[in-house]
């Protein structure tokens, strides 16, 4: 084998340990960061509690007060 043979085979071997490095990386993390919660959020505008309620849920019931309150808007 000639040296410019020797260097690119470890250059072409180093980077593909790192790129499955990288994969494994990547696929840790998805598995264990916890998904973003489907619920909506809700802030009351009587008493300003910030609270959470199910996606379906169009108007909410503050559990403080008891005033119907919409969710939101980003």
């Amino acid at each position: 084998m000639r040296i410019d043979e020797i260097i690119l085979l470890y250059v072409v071997i180093t980077l593909g340990i790192v790129g499955l490095l990288a994969l494994l990386a990547e696929w840790r993390r998805r598995s264990f960061n916890p998904r973003p919660s489907e619920d909506r959020i809700f802030r009351c505008s009587q008493c300003h509690y910030v609270y959470t309620d199910d996606p379906d849920v169009d108007r909410s019931r503050c559990p403080q007060c008891g005033q119907f309150n919409d969710p939101v808007r980003f």
